[in-house]
């Protein structure tokens, strides 16, 4: 199975990886980067599906039908330590954004109804946590947690510093069985600084039907249709990630690998 996406040069609406349900092979997740460059206008209409608009670098204006939110984001790097530009948009919405500076932008996507309205998400909201202790020890920044309303989509960035592990211990959420474990596709979007490296990813289910172990560049995006999937930065290269969630329940319930559980007992 490949589970590894990569790059491409800009097609005329800028984009440079697409992830569609039909492409991955599952149901809900959907997932873009589109790089434009200053000025350049993108469209587009969110029929029968939410989307999450993410200003990662550079600052644009966004409109959602009448709604304008302009000059968002502003980051120079995704690794820079402030949140980035973000609206919601629910089913049915005509969204456009112009890029005001060279400008790279996400757009999350997930099945839903057309109900509630278009808002910004504001960084103050995006709250942050530190995980894990030495070298398990990595940054997130929640975006669209299930704090925050949407249908189904739920969207996070991490930085894992060189050196580094994340998503570990080894977790996975792809039973649906609520209170003990969600359901929940993933993408997870990677970008290195320097941009020269690389990372590992594995993707792995208890039976081992699935066992894929892939080697990130910058710009790849990883699938995740199912099972544990922990990802490695070596030393000398920090590794940042966008994670794209959904699945039947919104509710992001994960269970350990067995077999690595010890590594959160106290020492």
């Amino acid at each position: 199975m490949n589970l590894r996406v990569r790059p491409t040069a800009p097609d005329a609406d800028g984009r440079v990886v697409a992830v569609t349900p039909e492409s991955a092979g599952w149901k809900y997740v959907g997932f873009e980067v589109r790089r434009l460059a200053a000025g350049q206008q993108s469209m587009l209409t969110s029929a029968g599906k939410e989307f999450c608009v993410l200003v990662l670098t550079g600052t644009a204006d966004i409109t959602v039908d009448d709604l304008a939110f302009p000059k968002l984001g502003g980051r120079k790097s995704v690794f820079d330590d402030a949140p980035p530009g973000a609206v919601y948009a629910p089913a049915g919405s005509r969204i456009r954004v112009q890029a005001d500076s060279d400008a790279e932008i996400a757009l999350c996507s997930a099945p839903a109804a057309a109900a509630g309205g278009a808002r910004a998400v504001s960084g103050e909201r995006m709250t942050q946590e530190v995980r894990g202790q030495g070298t398990n020890r990595r940054f997130v920044r929640n975006i669209l947690p299930e704090t925050e309303p949407a249908e189904r989509l739920l969207v996070v960035e991490v930085i894992t510093p060189g050196g580094h592990w994340s998503s570990y211990p080894p977790h996975k959420h792809d039973t649906d069985a609520p209170p003990a474990e969600t359901q929940l596709e993933e993408t997870y979007y990677h970008r290195l600084n320097p941009p020269q490296g690389f990372a590992v990813q594995r993707v792995y289910t208890d039976d081992r039907s699935l066992d894929e172990t892939v080697c990130v560049e910058d710009g790849d995006v990883v699938l995740v249709p199912r099972g544990y999937h922990p990802v490695g930065a070596p030393h000398g290269y920090d590794l940042y990630y966008l994670n794209v969630m959904a699945g039947p329940v919104r509710r992001w319930i994960y269970r350990d690998d067995p077999a690595h559980v010890w590594l959160k007992r106290p020492r």
